[in-house]
Protein backbone atom coordinates (compact mmCIF):
# COMPACT_ATOMS: atom_id res chain seq x y z
CA UNK A 1 0.00 0.00 0.00
CA UNK A 2 1.34 3.44 -0.94
CA UNK A 3 2.37 5.81 1.85
CA UNK A 4 2.58 9.61 1.54
CA UNK A 5 5.67 10.67 3.48
CA UNK A 6 4.89 13.31 6.10
CA UNK A 7 7.88 15.55 6.77
CA UNK A 8 6.27 17.44 9.64
CA UNK A 9 5.72 14.29 11.72
CA UNK A 10 8.51 11.87 10.83
CA UNK A 11 7.41 8.23 10.96
CA UNK A 12 9.30 4.95 10.56
CA UNK A 13 6.31 3.30 8.82
CA UNK A 14 7.70 0.76 6.34
CA UNK A 15 11.25 1.13 7.65
CA UNK A 16 10.92 -0.61 11.02
CA UNK A 17 13.30 -3.49 10.17
CA UNK A 18 16.22 -1.10 9.59
CA UNK A 19 18.76 -0.86 12.42
CA UNK A 20 18.80 2.92 11.73
CA UNK A 21 15.04 3.25 11.15
CA UNK A 22 14.74 6.68 12.81
CA UNK A 23 17.59 8.16 10.77
CA UNK A 24 16.33 6.54 7.55
CA UNK A 25 12.84 7.94 8.24
CA UNK A 26 14.44 11.36 8.68
CA UNK A 27 16.30 10.97 5.40
CA UNK A 28 13.09 9.95 3.63
CA UNK A 29 11.26 12.93 5.19
CA UNK A 30 14.09 15.24 4.07
CA UNK A 31 13.52 14.12 0.46
CA UNK A 32 9.75 14.55 0.85
CA UNK A 33 10.20 18.12 2.11
CA UNK A 34 12.50 18.97 -0.82
CA UNK A 35 10.03 17.76 -3.47
CA UNK A 36 7.05 19.38 -1.74
CA UNK A 37 8.81 22.75 -1.44
CA UNK A 38 10.46 22.77 -4.87
CA UNK A 39 7.82 21.06 -7.06
CA UNK A 40 4.69 20.83 -4.86
CA UNK A 41 4.95 17.03 -5.25
CA UNK A 42 3.63 14.59 -2.63
CA UNK A 43 6.46 12.10 -2.03
CA UNK A 44 4.74 8.71 -1.97
CA UNK A 45 6.55 5.42 -1.38
CA UNK A 46 5.49 1.80 -1.85
CA UNK A 47 6.74 -1.38 -0.20
CA UNK A 48 9.51 -3.03 -2.22
CA UNK A 49 7.24 -5.94 -3.20
CA UNK A 50 4.90 -3.48 -4.95
CA UNK A 51 7.68 -1.41 -6.54
CA UNK A 52 9.67 -4.13 -8.35
CA UNK A 53 9.79 -2.24 -11.67
CA UNK A 54 11.34 0.82 -10.04
CA UNK A 55 13.84 -1.23 -8.03
CA UNK A 56 14.77 -3.27 -11.11
CA UNK A 57 15.33 -0.07 -13.15
CA UNK A 58 17.61 1.42 -10.46
CA UNK A 59 19.51 -1.86 -10.03
CA UNK A 60 19.94 -2.19 -13.81
CA UNK A 61 21.50 1.28 -14.00
CA UNK A 62 23.85 0.48 -11.09
CA UNK A 63 24.91 -2.82 -12.68
CA UNK A 64 25.36 -1.54 -16.24
CA UNK A 65 27.01 1.78 -15.37
CA UNK A 66 29.32 0.76 -12.50
CA UNK A 67 28.94 -3.02 -12.06
CA UNK A 68 27.40 -2.37 -8.63
CA UNK A 69 25.12 -4.75 -6.76
CA UNK A 70 23.67 -3.50 -3.48
CA UNK A 71 23.82 -6.11 -0.75
CA UNK A 72 21.12 -4.64 1.47
CA UNK A 73 17.43 -5.50 1.08
CA UNK A 74 15.21 -2.81 -0.47
CA UNK A 75 12.35 -1.78 1.85
CA UNK A 76 10.56 0.88 -0.18
CA UNK A 77 10.73 2.67 -3.50
CA UNK A 78 9.07 5.40 -5.49
CA UNK A 79 9.16 6.67 -9.05
CA UNK A 80 7.63 9.87 -10.38
CA UNK A 81 8.18 12.70 -12.81
CA UNK A 82 8.53 16.40 -11.94
CA UNK A 83 8.77 18.80 -14.85
CA UNK A 84 11.01 16.97 -17.36
CA UNK A 85 12.85 14.89 -14.76
CA UNK A 86 12.14 11.25 -14.06
CA UNK A 87 13.00 10.45 -10.43
CA UNK A 88 13.33 7.11 -8.67
CA UNK A 89 14.24 6.37 -5.05
CA UNK A 90 15.00 3.11 -3.30
CA UNK A 91 15.33 2.97 0.49
CA UNK A 92 17.32 0.02 1.86
CA UNK A 93 17.27 -1.80 5.19
CA UNK A 94 20.91 -0.79 5.86
CA UNK A 95 19.91 2.90 5.88
CA UNK A 96 21.10 3.57 2.32
CA UNK A 97 18.99 5.65 -0.04
CA UNK A 98 19.67 5.59 -3.78
CA UNK A 99 18.06 8.02 -6.17
CA UNK A 100 18.15 8.28 -9.94
CA UNK A 101 17.62 11.68 -11.53
CA UNK A 102 17.03 11.16 -15.24
CA UNK A 103 16.24 14.23 -17.31
CA UNK A 104 14.05 13.24 -20.24
CA UNK A 105 15.68 15.75 -22.63
CA UNK A 106 18.62 14.16 -24.46
CA UNK A 107 21.06 16.84 -23.29
CA UNK A 108 19.82 16.88 -19.69
CA UNK A 109 21.46 15.84 -16.44
CA UNK A 110 21.34 12.19 -15.46
CA UNK A 111 22.86 10.90 -12.25
CA UNK A 112 22.67 8.33 -9.47
CA UNK A 113 22.88 9.65 -5.92
CA UNK A 114 23.72 7.75 -2.75
CA UNK A 115 22.76 8.99 0.72
CA UNK A 116 23.74 7.29 3.95
CA UNK A 117 21.55 7.59 7.02
CA UNK A 118 23.10 8.93 10.20
CA UNK A 119 24.68 6.07 12.16
CA UNK A 120 25.23 3.61 9.32
CA UNK A 121 28.57 2.46 7.95
CA UNK A 122 29.45 3.02 4.30
CA UNK A 123 28.32 -0.16 2.49
CA UNK A 124 31.25 -2.36 1.48
CA UNK A 125 30.25 -2.27 -2.19
CA UNK A 126 30.51 1.57 -2.18
CA UNK A 127 33.36 2.19 0.28
CA UNK A 128 36.34 1.88 -2.08
CA UNK A 129 34.61 3.49 -5.07
CA UNK A 130 33.03 6.69 -3.75
CA UNK A 131 33.92 9.55 -1.44
CA UNK A 132 31.05 10.84 0.67
CA UNK A 133 30.47 14.50 1.53
CA UNK A 134 28.57 15.48 4.68
CA UNK A 135 25.58 17.76 4.95
CA UNK A 136 23.37 18.65 7.91
CA UNK A 137 19.61 18.21 7.90
CA UNK A 138 17.12 19.12 10.63
CA UNK A 139 15.11 16.00 9.74
CA UNK A 140 17.93 13.53 9.10
CA UNK A 141 20.89 14.68 11.19
CA UNK A 142 24.14 14.26 9.25
CA UNK A 143 23.66 12.88 5.75
CA UNK A 144 26.65 11.56 3.83
CA UNK A 145 26.20 11.62 0.08
CA UNK A 146 27.90 10.84 -3.20
CA UNK A 147 26.89 10.42 -6.84
CA UNK A 148 27.95 9.46 -10.34
CA UNK A 149 26.83 10.64 -13.76
CA UNK A 150 24.85 8.25 -15.97
CA UNK A 151 26.42 7.86 -19.40
CA UNK A 152 23.96 5.53 -21.20
CA UNK A 153 20.25 5.56 -22.09
CA UNK A 154 17.70 3.92 -19.81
Amino acid sequence: MAYIVDFTTVSTVGLESSPVADALAGLRANEARYFKNKYDHEFTVEPAAEARATIDWVHRILKEERDLVIASRPLEATAFQVENIRMAYVFYESGLSINVMYTIDDDGKRAVGFKLSDGMEVPEELAARFKFARQKSKLAGTIRGSYFTIKNEY
